[in-house]
């Protein structure tokens, strides 16, 4: 399961690898504050590009918590928020979708994107 604690001073709340999911749509919607749900998966080779540009973007950005979520066929969350095709990524504030980016083509979309948050 995912943990989900408060980022630390300085500290920014990261997931390096797509991680099972193991949270629902209902506990997504209670988190507070500025997350960005990360949907792929660790084969996928867009996933793979814009991983380094997503790091780069949140690096520094402690208070925005990143969880990286392995999507597929059948799975409730992402076909919660429509994602059709990887990586997607959801920004949230207080659990309410304020963006989204697919597949980001460079660091300075995915800074564009936070931004919003």
């Amino acid at each position: 399961m995912l943990a989900f604690r408060k980022p630390e001073a300085g500290i920014m709340q990261h997931d390096r690898d797509y991680a099972p999911e193991t949270i629902s749509r209902e506990q997504v919607d209670a988190l507070p504050g500025a997350v960005v749900l990360d949907f792929g998966t660790g084969w996928c080779g867009y996933c793979q590009a814009a991983r380094p540009l997503v790091d780069a973007a949140l690096r520094g950005r402690a208070d925005v918590r990143h969880l990286r979520i392995e999507d597929g066929r059948g799975r409730p969350l992402g076909r919660s928020y429509g994602v059709k095709l990887w990586p997607t990524l959801v920004l949230l504030r207080d659990g309410v979708e304020v963006g989204r980016l697919v597949r980001p083509p460079d660091a300075r979309a995915v800074e564009a994107a936070l931004a919003g948050l």
